[in-house]
């Protein structure tokens, strides 16, 4: 699988001389000046241990992630497997102070959850590092298309699948009312393709990513007696082009486009539900464990042209219960499931569908400390070979989750 995706230069060690910076100099500077400015470091320290009873891709040992399950038999064997896991661990600093403009606020935050070169380690992984002033926000979090509160109340730190999530770097203005909301945004464009069974070709191997305009996303939420109803649409240009010599040209270009309907509502005083739909064409970087958003299509009728790329259409959703058993007993329980509608050029063991079901018990007698138990469950199907694979996995989970505002306004 190719990734088109801008290369992203942010090195560890210069975010963490941010990070010192926030936490040391800057407190010292907002004393000496006027009030209005403060600083808030949070996060918590979790710590997952569990028993994968089947396989997974070691790289995703500790979250359930569909598209990692298994293409061919004993592909990451033998079963069974412990884990422990402190990768879900969470640092971040939240940053305001009043200008002519109004308030100005900026957060920086990261887990431990390596990815990229650093994937299947314990490393630094940025997660959110923005600005905002008034209606408009810039910087890297949750985009536009995302409905971060319907995300369900459980431990797996990679699911549901098909949940709408990218942390992406934006240019986003909202417009909030009290009962409805809308935003739109501009943000930084990518792509990952399937090259399928042609993938050792020369050809394929030299075309290279054109991105040549931004994402355009937006939102609009309605307010309801008990929760809220969100749709959010996204628009993509994909192109591609080729290096290879004529006179075969494999250049080409695709529009991506999506719609998710997102709704959160409170059932009875003790059980919510949370749920989710998306349909769309080439936005499968836009959610969590989808495969590509470009696959491989033949088309022999042209000497020229033999293989073209096509947005492969994706559909998906969930739906999860949240129940309170006590004030400090509560239990989450879900299904999830996306489907791929593959082309006719990809490998037979492609990603065709997933699916991904969910129940835990949790303990929190007080705020800053969770327990838990979760079951989990993950199946996989293959695109046209006929296998298909599952894992069932345990995990026990303890977290610890703190907050200190460093400086506040003196007048609170």
């Amino acid at each position: 699988m190719k990734y088109f995706y801008f290369q992203q230069s942010i090195k560890p060690q210069w975010a963490l001389l941010l990070l010192l910076y926030l936490l040391v100099i800057s407190p010292a500077k907002a004393q000496e000046q006027k009030p209005g400015k403060g600083l808030e470091v949070y996060g918590f320290i979790m710590t997952d241990i569990g028993y994968n009873f089947d396989q997974i891709d070691p790289n995703w040992f500790d979250a359930m992630r569909v598209t990692k399950l298994p293409q061919y038999e004993n592909q990451f064997g033998p079963d069974g497997r412990i884990f422990f896991s402190v990768r879900q661990t969470r640092l971040g600093v939240n940053s305001w102070t009043q200008t002519p403009l109004g308030q100005l606020k900026g957060t920086f935050e990261f887990d431990l959850f390596g990815s990229g070169p650093d994937v299947g380690q314990t490393a630094f992984h940025l997660r959110r590092a923005y600005a905002e002033l008034g209606r408009f926000l810039v910087g890297q979090t949750e985009n536009t298309f995302t409905d971060t509160d319907v995300f369900p109340n459980i431990l797996d730190y990679g699911a549901p699948t098909s949940r709408a999530l990218l942390r992406n770097i934006q240019v986003r203005y909202t417009n909030a009312g009290e009962q409805n909301r809308w935003a739109i945004g501009l943000e930084q464009p990518g792509a990952t393709s399937d090259e399928g069974v042609y993938a050792d070709r020369i050809d394929l191997q030299n075309v290279r990513p054109e991105f040549k305009v931004p994402d355009l996303t937006a939102e609009y939420r309605k307010v309801t007696r008990n929760g809220h109803i969100e749709l959010a649409g996204v628009l993509k240009w994909i192109r591609w082009e080729s290096t290879t010599p004529a006179p075969i040209d494999l250049s080409g270009d695709e529009i991506g486009w999506g719609f998710n309907l997102s709704s959160a509502q409170q059932l009875t005083p003790r059980t919510r539900f949370k749920g989710q739909l998306v349909y769309g064409k080439g936005i499968q970087n836009y959610l969590t464990d989808a495969a590509a958003d470009i696959g491989i299509e033949n088309n022999f009728d042209n000497p020229t042209r033999p293989l073209v790329g096509v947005a492969l259409p994706v559909a998906g959703g969930f739906a999860f219960l949240e129940h309170k058993w006590t004030s400090a007993w509560s239990s989450t329980m879900g299904y999830s499931r996306v489907r791929i509608h593959n082309s006719d050029a990809q490998a037979g063991n492609a990603f065709k569908n997933g699916h991904y079901a969910i129940l835990n018990l949790l303990y929190q007698p007080f705020s800053q400390f969770l327990a838990g138990a979760e079951l989990q469950w993950g199946k996989r199907n293959n695109f046209s070979d006929g296998f298909e694979s599952s894992a069932v996995k345990v995990q026990l989970s303890l977290k610890y989750t703190f907050s200190h505002t460093i400086y506040e306004n003196a007048a609170e």
